[in-house]
Protein backbone atom coordinates (compact mmCIF):
# COMPACT_ATOMS: atom_id res chain seq x y z
CA UNK A 1 0.00 0.00 0.00
CA UNK A 2 1.15 3.30 -1.02
CA UNK A 3 1.69 6.39 1.63
CA UNK A 4 -1.84 8.03 1.31
CA UNK A 5 -4.10 5.61 4.47
CA UNK A 6 -0.72 5.88 6.41
CA UNK A 7 0.11 9.68 5.81
CA UNK A 8 -3.97 10.69 7.06
CA UNK A 9 -3.54 8.40 9.75
CA UNK A 10 -0.31 9.61 11.03
CA UNK A 11 -1.15 13.05 10.90
CA UNK A 12 -4.51 12.82 12.69
CA UNK A 13 -3.12 10.87 14.96
CA UNK A 14 0.05 12.59 15.99
CA UNK A 15 -1.80 14.78 18.41
CA UNK A 16 -4.75 13.59 20.86
CA UNK A 17 -8.23 13.54 19.02
CA UNK A 18 -11.25 13.80 20.97
CA UNK A 19 -13.57 15.12 18.44
CA UNK A 20 -15.13 12.50 15.48
CA UNK A 21 -13.79 13.24 12.06
CA UNK A 22 -13.00 11.82 8.98
CA UNK A 23 -9.52 10.75 8.70
CA UNK A 24 -9.15 9.45 5.22
CA UNK A 25 -11.69 10.15 2.41
CA UNK A 26 -11.43 8.10 -0.23
CA UNK A 27 -14.72 8.83 -2.21
CA UNK A 28 -13.49 12.10 -2.96
CA UNK A 29 -11.18 10.51 -6.06
CA UNK A 30 -8.35 12.42 -4.75
CA UNK A 31 -6.25 9.64 -4.15
CA UNK A 32 -6.25 7.35 -7.13
CA UNK A 33 -6.64 3.02 -5.98
CA UNK A 34 -8.17 4.57 -3.05
CA UNK A 35 -11.62 5.48 -3.91
CA UNK A 36 -13.26 2.50 -2.24
CA UNK A 37 -12.17 3.30 1.68
CA UNK A 38 -13.15 5.84 4.53
CA UNK A 39 -11.77 5.78 7.55
CA UNK A 40 -13.89 7.54 10.58
CA UNK A 41 -12.56 8.26 14.08
CA UNK A 42 -15.50 8.55 17.08
CA UNK A 43 -13.27 7.87 20.08
CA UNK A 44 -12.19 5.41 21.04
CA UNK A 45 -13.55 3.45 18.26
CA UNK A 46 -12.17 3.94 14.65
CA UNK A 47 -14.44 3.05 12.13
CA UNK A 48 -13.24 1.58 8.34
CA UNK A 49 -15.85 1.33 5.60
CA UNK A 50 -15.18 -0.01 2.14
CA UNK A 51 -17.06 -0.28 -1.01
CA UNK A 52 -15.34 -3.29 -2.22
CA UNK A 53 -13.94 -6.23 -0.81
CA UNK A 54 -10.46 -5.59 -2.46
CA UNK A 55 -9.13 -3.05 0.32
CA UNK A 56 -5.62 -3.16 1.88
CA UNK A 57 -7.36 -4.60 5.25
CA UNK A 58 -3.87 -5.87 6.30
CA UNK A 59 -1.99 -2.78 5.44
CA UNK A 60 -4.65 -0.36 6.76
CA UNK A 61 -4.47 -2.19 10.06
CA UNK A 62 -0.93 -2.10 10.08
CA UNK A 63 -0.81 1.48 9.62
CA UNK A 64 -3.47 2.13 12.42
CA UNK A 65 -1.05 0.58 14.84
CA UNK A 66 1.85 2.40 13.36
CA UNK A 67 0.36 5.63 13.73
CA UNK A 68 -1.33 5.54 17.42
CA UNK A 69 0.97 6.51 19.06
CA UNK A 70 -0.69 7.93 21.76
CA UNK A 71 -2.70 4.23 22.39
CA UNK A 72 -5.79 6.42 21.36
CA UNK A 73 -7.84 3.22 19.20
CA UNK A 74 -9.41 0.86 21.71
CA UNK A 75 -11.40 -0.46 19.08
CA UNK A 76 -11.79 -1.21 15.42
CA UNK A 77 -14.95 -2.01 13.20
CA UNK A 78 -15.52 -2.99 9.30
CA UNK A 79 -18.49 -1.64 7.89
CA UNK A 80 -18.49 -3.49 4.02
CA UNK A 81 -20.96 -1.11 2.24
CA UNK A 82 -20.97 -3.17 -0.69
CA UNK A 83 -22.91 -5.97 0.80
CA UNK A 84 -26.52 -5.95 1.08
CA UNK A 85 -27.20 -4.56 4.47
CA UNK A 86 -23.93 -2.81 4.88
CA UNK A 87 -22.90 -5.17 7.68
CA UNK A 88 -20.18 -4.81 10.20
CA UNK A 89 -17.52 -6.80 11.84
CA UNK A 90 -15.16 -5.93 15.09
CA UNK A 91 -11.75 -6.16 13.98
CA UNK A 92 -10.25 -5.23 17.71
CA UNK A 93 -11.26 -4.86 21.29
CA UNK A 94 -15.50 -4.57 22.03
CA UNK A 95 -17.65 -1.81 20.07
CA UNK A 96 -20.02 -0.49 22.31
CA UNK A 97 -23.71 -0.06 20.48
CA UNK A 98 -23.91 3.06 21.30
CA UNK A 99 -21.12 5.35 21.79
CA UNK A 100 -20.83 9.21 22.79
CA UNK A 101 -18.91 11.39 20.46
CA UNK A 102 -18.21 15.38 20.69
CA UNK A 103 -18.14 18.21 18.43
CA UNK A 104 -17.30 21.81 19.39
CA UNK A 105 -18.66 21.48 22.96
CA UNK A 106 -21.72 19.45 22.37
CA UNK A 107 -22.16 15.84 22.39
CA UNK A 108 -24.07 13.45 20.01
CA UNK A 109 -25.01 9.72 20.17
CA UNK A 110 -23.73 7.72 17.23
CA UNK A 111 -24.77 3.75 17.10
CA UNK A 112 -21.76 1.74 15.08
CA UNK A 113 -22.06 -1.35 13.61
CA UNK A 114 -26.24 -1.77 13.68
CA UNK A 115 -27.37 0.12 10.45
CA UNK A 116 -25.61 1.99 7.89
CA UNK A 117 -25.19 4.98 8.65
CA UNK A 118 -24.00 6.50 12.20
CA UNK A 119 -26.76 8.77 12.71
CA UNK A 120 -24.17 11.60 12.58
CA UNK A 121 -23.15 13.22 9.58
CA UNK A 122 -19.27 13.85 9.95
CA UNK A 123 -18.79 16.28 6.58
CA UNK A 124 -22.20 18.89 7.94
CA UNK A 125 -19.41 20.15 10.74
CA UNK A 126 -19.12 23.66 9.67
CA UNK A 127 -22.76 24.04 8.97
CA UNK A 128 -23.38 22.73 12.45
CA UNK A 129 -20.63 25.96 13.56
CA UNK A 130 -22.91 28.65 11.71
CA UNK A 131 -26.18 27.27 12.49
CA UNK A 132 -24.73 27.69 16.29
CA UNK A 133 -23.45 31.07 15.70
CA UNK A 134 -26.47 32.41 14.22
CA UNK A 135 -29.47 30.93 15.84
CA UNK A 136 -29.45 33.56 18.51
CA UNK A 137 -33.15 34.70 19.34
CA UNK A 138 -34.47 33.02 16.70
CA UNK A 139 -37.20 30.42 15.77
CA UNK A 140 -35.56 27.56 13.83
CA UNK A 141 -37.49 25.11 11.68
CA UNK A 142 -35.09 22.15 10.27
CA UNK A 143 -36.53 20.01 7.69
CA UNK A 144 -35.65 16.65 7.22
CA UNK A 145 -34.33 16.84 11.10
CA UNK A 146 -32.86 13.17 11.07
CA UNK A 147 -31.07 12.98 14.90
CA UNK A 148 -31.03 16.21 15.11
CA UNK A 149 -27.73 17.72 15.56
CA UNK A 150 -28.47 20.57 13.77
CA UNK A 151 -31.43 21.45 16.80
CA UNK A 152 -29.03 20.77 19.04
CA UNK A 153 -26.44 23.15 17.39
CA UNK A 154 -29.25 25.72 17.30
CA UNK A 155 -30.21 25.54 20.93
CA UNK A 156 -26.31 25.73 21.70
CA UNK A 157 -26.74 28.89 19.96
CA UNK A 158 -29.55 30.52 21.68
CA UNK A 159 -32.43 29.14 19.20
CA UNK A 160 -35.89 30.87 21.08
CA UNK A 161 -37.26 27.80 19.86
CA UNK A 162 -36.55 24.61 17.12
CA UNK A 163 -39.35 22.55 14.66
CA UNK A 164 -38.01 19.09 14.12
CA UNK A 165 -39.70 17.59 11.08
CA UNK A 166 -38.76 14.33 9.99
CA UNK A 167 -41.63 11.05 9.33
CA UNK A 168 -38.89 9.06 11.13
CA UNK A 169 -40.30 8.58 14.92
CA UNK A 170 -37.18 6.95 16.05
CA UNK A 171 -34.58 9.32 14.33
CA UNK A 172 -36.42 11.95 16.34
CA UNK A 173 -36.59 10.16 19.74
CA UNK A 174 -32.79 9.85 19.19
CA UNK A 175 -33.01 13.53 17.98
CA UNK A 176 -34.41 14.09 21.49
CA UNK A 177 -31.88 11.87 23.52
CA UNK A 178 -29.15 14.64 21.79
CA UNK A 179 -30.84 16.93 23.42
CA UNK A 180 -30.68 15.15 26.46
CA UNK A 181 -27.30 14.71 26.08
CA UNK A 182 -26.58 17.97 25.74
CA UNK A 183 -28.52 19.46 29.49
CA UNK A 184 -31.07 21.39 26.54
CA UNK A 185 -34.26 22.17 27.44
CA UNK A 186 -36.68 20.12 25.51
CA UNK A 187 -39.65 22.09 26.25
CA UNK A 188 -38.32 24.60 23.06
CA UNK A 189 -38.37 21.81 20.90
CA UNK A 190 -40.75 20.77 18.71
CA UNK A 191 -41.17 17.31 16.66
CA UNK A 192 -43.27 16.79 14.25
CA UNK A 193 -42.90 12.56 13.16
CA UNK A 194 -44.51 12.73 10.03
CA UNK A 195 -44.30 13.46 6.05
CA UNK A 196 -43.27 17.20 5.51
CA UNK A 197 -45.75 17.28 2.49
CA UNK A 198 -48.32 16.21 4.55
CA UNK A 199 -47.25 18.42 7.50
CA UNK A 200 -47.72 21.89 6.33
CA UNK A 201 -50.78 22.90 8.51
CA UNK A 202 -49.05 21.96 11.57
CA UNK A 203 -45.46 23.36 10.50
CA UNK A 204 -47.90 26.91 10.48
CA UNK A 205 -49.39 26.47 13.49
CA UNK A 206 -46.27 26.86 15.23
CA UNK A 207 -45.25 30.06 13.76
CA UNK A 208 -42.91 31.89 11.40
CA UNK A 209 -39.32 31.37 11.67
CA UNK A 210 -36.34 33.41 11.59
CA UNK A 211 -34.34 30.35 10.19
CA UNK A 212 -35.20 27.49 7.96
CA UNK A 213 -33.27 24.35 7.30
CA UNK A 214 -33.73 22.00 4.36
CA UNK A 215 -31.47 19.27 4.21
CA UNK A 216 -33.12 16.39 2.76
CA UNK A 217 -31.53 13.29 1.37
CA UNK A 218 -31.25 12.69 -2.28
CA UNK A 219 -34.31 10.33 -2.32
CA UNK A 220 -35.80 8.69 0.14
CA UNK A 221 -38.02 5.67 -0.55
CA UNK A 222 -40.97 6.57 -2.00
CA UNK A 223 -41.27 10.11 0.22
CA UNK A 224 -38.49 12.37 -1.44
CA UNK A 225 -37.05 13.01 -4.90
CA UNK A 226 -35.00 16.18 -4.33
CA UNK A 227 -35.28 16.18 -8.81
CA UNK A 228 -38.84 15.92 -8.59
CA UNK A 229 -39.71 17.29 -4.68
CA UNK A 230 -37.51 20.40 -3.89
CA UNK A 231 -39.32 22.66 -5.68
CA UNK A 232 -42.32 21.96 -3.57
CA UNK A 233 -40.75 22.73 -0.24
CA UNK A 234 -39.00 26.46 -2.20
CA UNK A 235 -42.63 27.31 -3.24
CA UNK A 236 -43.81 26.96 0.52
CA UNK A 237 -40.96 29.65 1.91
CA UNK A 238 -43.12 32.65 2.24
CA UNK A 239 -46.10 30.71 3.92
CA UNK A 240 -43.49 30.06 6.85
CA UNK A 241 -40.11 31.98 7.11
CA UNK A 242 -40.27 35.83 8.45
CA UNK A 243 -38.65 38.63 6.65
CA UNK A 244 -34.89 38.47 6.88
CA UNK A 245 -35.01 34.69 7.34
CA UNK A 246 -31.87 32.54 6.73
CA UNK A 247 -32.56 29.48 4.54
CA UNK A 248 -30.28 27.02 4.62
CA UNK A 249 -30.92 24.34 1.72
CA UNK A 250 -28.56 21.45 0.85
CA UNK A 251 -27.73 19.24 -1.67
CA UNK A 252 -25.84 16.14 -1.83
CA UNK A 253 -26.25 14.46 -4.97
CA UNK A 254 -23.18 13.59 -7.85
CA UNK A 255 -26.20 14.13 -10.31
CA UNK A 256 -26.91 17.38 -9.25
CA UNK A 257 -25.09 21.03 -8.87
CA UNK A 258 -25.39 24.31 -7.59
CA UNK A 259 -27.16 25.63 -10.35
CA UNK A 260 -29.96 23.30 -9.68
CA UNK A 261 -30.65 24.98 -6.30
CA UNK A 262 -30.27 28.14 -7.76
CA UNK A 263 -32.55 27.92 -10.40
CA UNK A 264 -34.90 26.49 -8.44
CA UNK A 265 -34.91 29.33 -5.79
CA UNK A 266 -34.94 31.80 -8.58
CA UNK A 267 -37.97 30.26 -10.03
CA UNK A 268 -40.06 29.61 -6.80
CA UNK A 269 -38.49 31.47 -4.09
CA UNK A 270 -37.61 35.08 -6.17
CA UNK A 271 -37.74 36.86 -2.60
CA UNK A 272 -34.88 34.46 -1.31
CA UNK A 273 -31.21 36.17 -2.56
CA UNK A 274 -28.45 33.97 -2.56
CA UNK A 275 -25.71 34.80 0.03
CA UNK A 276 -22.96 32.34 -0.03
CA UNK A 277 -22.30 28.91 0.38
CA UNK A 278 -21.00 27.27 3.21
CA UNK A 279 -18.11 24.20 2.57
CA UNK A 280 -18.52 21.20 3.76
CA UNK A 281 -15.90 19.78 6.38
CA UNK A 282 -12.47 20.36 4.83
CA UNK A 283 -11.57 16.62 5.37
CA UNK A 284 -14.18 15.56 2.99
CA UNK A 285 -11.89 17.37 0.04
CA UNK A 286 -13.42 16.07 -3.68
CA UNK A 287 -11.79 15.81 -6.91
CA UNK A 288 -14.97 17.11 -8.65
CA UNK A 289 -16.84 19.30 -5.73
CA UNK A 290 -19.89 19.89 -8.00
CA UNK A 291 -20.48 16.58 -7.30
CA UNK A 292 -19.76 16.29 -3.68
CA UNK A 293 -22.12 18.33 -1.10
CA UNK A 294 -23.53 21.73 -1.85
CA UNK A 295 -24.63 23.87 1.04
CA UNK A 296 -26.23 27.30 0.47
CA UNK A 297 -27.47 30.00 1.79
CA UNK A 298 -30.27 32.37 1.06
CA UNK A 299 -32.23 35.12 2.57
CA UNK A 300 -35.41 35.98 2.59
CA UNK A 301 -37.19 39.37 2.13
CA UNK A 302 -40.64 40.46 1.39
Amino acid sequence: MSDPVLAALSSFFQSRQRESRRVFHGRGKIHPGFEHICIDWYSPTLLITVYEPECHLDSILSAVEDSDIHSQVTSILLQMRYKTGSPAKTLKGKVPNRVLIFEDGLSFEVHLGTQQNSGFFLDMRPLRGWIKANSSHKNVLNLFAYTCSFSVAALAGGAKSVTNVDMSKTSLRWGLLNHSHNHQDCRLVNQIPHNIFTSWGRIKQLGRYDLLIIDPPTRQHRSFNAEKNYAAIIKRIPQVCNDGADIIATLNSPFLDKKFLLGKFARHAPTAEFIASIPASPEFRDKHPEKALKILRFKHRF
